[in-house]
């Protein structure tokens, strides 16, 4: 079950709601110029001194919102979570970042849930584990099994339903005090549409981005720590965490992404890079006026362009699982084996009898996207013929696999989507926006102490 949940609950870190990434923190900028800096603007004195021993950059993890206590625990147990995440993988030092941006979030997470209680909307227990449910049998498991895993690993159940309860309270929230405001007009949703028939053909970018601000006193740290950044997402680090963490764009609440854009939208240093990336690779820094940018390419498309990678598989999927204890050696020892046996197959309808012979698992897959697979999996997917398998993939923990091709759809010319789904995704948009904004309200209006 560990290979299971393991690669699960990264997933539901990155996001186990929708609408609580969308109203994450804002980063507000402020913009100075040498005739007139911020600080002479605050009345700060040149020569300034400290008085007292209190450093508000180091914070026990407790505080208490609106008298509402956070303790320790309930940092320790979230953080467990996002290291998890992050495959365990994380130093002293970032975990010490990690802790400040957790307690943030819980923060967040219970200005959500008093601003529900305040308008008389609460989550039953009933609810929330009723979606506690729903997401351990995602992860193949009971909600006994994942509630023991996560136990395990330092964290526990009450920490992910509290993020259920936070999630659900905010959207009851939204859907009160803001949906029924927002409005998008005929002639907005027309305009947005023409504008779409108009770039048919034209590429396309899905674009995450992290984006740190400098100076030019200390261009060269944040150049340095924007590369530790991006060792630390080659090495199995969340693109998405991080962005939510050390970002200071507005993007940062949706975890950097950017959305589609196109290449004349984007700066031209930012758009230089795109243009020579493949989905899911990383890139930069990349140097812009105040900072630097790390670019995560997505995806890609030609708007309202056929595109092979929109073609739809049935795969059969035939895996073997490392027993514990496995070790490298051992493991590449079983895949070779299993890779001999499987150069036998001659279409999948004699799949089933070699997977026998070797004691393997079966999943049949209908209907997946090329586009969905991991990048490394799309290329090969577009060369292979149906009957024809994947070479081998894997890992130690989690077992060693191949995806057969039983059959494929190929794509079609893109539709323009219809008036409602255009109009669908604008009110989305603009109750996320709004959504920030309240957000950032009740924090404004908050009496926080920290212990």
């Amino acid at each position: 079950m560990k290979a299971v949940l393991s690669g699960a609950v990264r997933r539901a870190l990155l996001g186990l709601t929708t609408v609580a990434v969308a109203t994450g923190s804002i980063a507000v900028h402020a913009q100075s110029t040498p005739d007139e800096p911020n600080s002479a603007q605050l009345d700060i004195p040149k020569d300034l001194m400290v008085f007292g021993k209190s450093d508000p950059n180091v914070r026990t993890a407790t505080a208490i919102i609106n008298g509402q206590i956070i303790t320790g625990t309930d940092v320790d147990q979230r953080l467990a979570l996002v290291i998890i995440a992050n495959g365990g993988k994380v130093e002293a030092e970032e975990r010490d970042r990690l802790r400040l941006q957790v307690l943030r979030n819980i923060i967040d997470e219970t200005l959500q849930i008093q601003e529900a209680a305040a308008n008389d909307i609460r989550i039953s227990p009933a609810e929330i584990d009723q979606s506690f449910a729903r997401v351990a049998g995602n992860f193949k498991s009971t909600p006994e099994g994942f509630a023991d895993y996560l136990k395990k690993n330092g964290s526990s159940p009450a920490s992910i339903k509290r993020q259920i309860e936070g999630e659900l309270a905010w959207q009851r929230v939204l859907r009160r005090k803001v949906q029924p405001y927002v409005n998008v007009s005929q002639d907005e949703v027309n305009g947005v549409i023409d504008r779409m028939k108009q770039s048919k053909g034209s590429e396309e970018f899905r674009v995450g981005e992290i984006y740190l601000s400098s100076t030019p006193e200390n261009s060269g740290q944040i150049a340095e720590n924007a590369r530790k950044i991006i060792e630390q997402i080659k090495q199995g680090g969340s693109f998405q965490a991080y962005a939510r963490q050390y970002s200071e764009a507005s993007t940062a609440a949706v975890g950097g992404d950017l959305g589609w854009v196109r290449p004349a939208q984007l700066p031209e240093e930012l758009a230089a890079t795109v243009q020579q990336m493949s989905p899911g690779q990383i890139g930069g820094p990349v140097a812009l006026p105040g900072g630097f940018s790390i670019l995560y390419l997505i995806d890609k498309r030609r708007v309202l362009a056929a595109d092979p990678r929109d073609a739809t598989l049935s795969l059969k999927q035939i895996g073997i699982n490392f027993q514990p204890g496995t070790t490298p050696a051992q493991a590449k020892a079983v895949a070779d084996k299993f890779a001999a046996a499987i150069k036998g197959i001659q279409g999948c309808g004699a799949a089933n009898g070699i997977a026998q012979k070797l004691g393997a698992e079966v999943v049949d897959n209908d209907g997946v996207k090329i586009r969905d697979l991991p990048p490394q999996l799309q290329n090969i997917m577009l060369s292979l013929q149906v009957g024809q398998s994947t070479p081998p993939f894997g890992a130690v923990s989690d077992g060693v696999r191949v995806l057969v091709l039983c059959g494929r759809d190929d794509a079609v010319e893109g539709q323009v989507p219809s008036f409602d789904q255009v109009m669908s995704q604008m009110e989305d948009d603009r109750v996320n926006k709004r959504a920030r904004i309240y957000l950032r309200d009740l924090r404004r209006d908050a009496i926080i102490e920290y212990n």
